[in-house]
């Protein structure tokens, strides 16, 4: 493992592995070394990738996408920022559009923890989050999909690359932004890594801040309005995948716990879910 010249706004260290079981579990091995606040692994690829449910492992090509978990010291649970995952889904997807500049207006959040780009016959997943907390200890693992130009059938209407999007859209690829440095400035990978850090410390550790306190009004504002479906019928599965309590109804926002907000037709009521997912595979009736 060796350190890479990667501007990190969080001030830790950078390192880089060519292949890693997953960057979350040695990013933890780590903070039991004592690595300190803002510590960065990446690696060219995950032999162990997971998502946010156990079954689900984030694939991809080696050399291709972006991969890497952030470590976060805090003093206690308490002081850790509140709704986290989604305000790092926040942060990713603005520095995408930091990158990819013709892709402005068409980077969505999907409640709680994917990033959607826009493309014809609806959103497809770019990108996935994963956090995970240890006492005042928390890691973020984020995933993104680059230059990836081949998804497995069963994926293939479901997630999409930046080269991918870019092309679909007709749009000129954009090259990475020249940083002095020659690792980034030839690899987009490591230009988005230093995008996304930049984006996720002015949100949540920024001088000011305060870390612990909910996230204010505007905050919302900017997220609900990348909020993939908002405003529009959506059917959800509430609790685990396989609980089988299906909700149907308006999707109106994110309350200031990052719950999410759906308006059932059958009473009006807006009710608030804190675990659960969008189901886009069937439609509503």
């Amino acid at each position: 493992m060796r350190t890479i010249p990667v501007a990190n706004a969080f001030e830790g260290p950078v390192y880089f592995e060519m292949t890693v079981s997953s960057t979350m579990d040695l990013s933890r091995r780590l903070a039991d070394a004592g690595a300190p606040h803002g510590t960065v692994v990446c690696a060219d690829f995950q032999e162990a990738g997971r998502g946010r449910t156990g079954g689900r492992p984030w694939l991809g090509d080696a050399g291709d996408n972006l991969f890497f978990t952030l470590l976060l010291r805090y003093g206690s649970f308490a002081s850790i920022p509140a709704v986290l995952t989604l305000r790092t889904g926040l942060a990713v997807s603005r520095a995408v559009e930091d990158l990819a500049p013709p892709l402005a207006g068409r980077v969505r959040i999907k409640w709680p923890n994917d990033v959607l780009i826009l493309l014809p016959g609806g959103g497809r997943k770019i990108a996935g989050i994963l956090s995970e907390t240890d006492g005042g200890a928390v890691f973020i693992g984020v995933g993104v999909n680059l230059r990836q130009r081949e998804f497995p059938p069963e994926l293939r209407n479901k997630a999409t690359s930046l080269t991918l999007s870019l092309r679909e859209l007709g749009l000129e690829q954009t090259g990475a932004p020249d940083t002095g440095r020659p690792d980034t400035a030839r690899d987009p990978r490591f230009a988005l890594l230093e995008l996304i850090l930049k984006r996720l410390h002015a949100e949540i550790d920024a001088p000011g801040q305060d870390a612990a306190r909910a996230p204010d009004r505007a905050w919302r504002e900017r997220l609900e309005e990348r909020l993939y479906m908002r405003g529009e019928r959506v059917r959800f599965i509430a609790g685990g995948a396989d609980s089988g309590r299906a909700v149907e109804g308006t999707l109106g926002g994110i309350g200031p716990g990052g719950e999410l907000l759906i308006r059932c037709p059958d009473d009006g009521v807006e009710r608030a879910f804190i675990t659960g997912e969008l189901d886009l595979r069937s439609p509503c009736g």
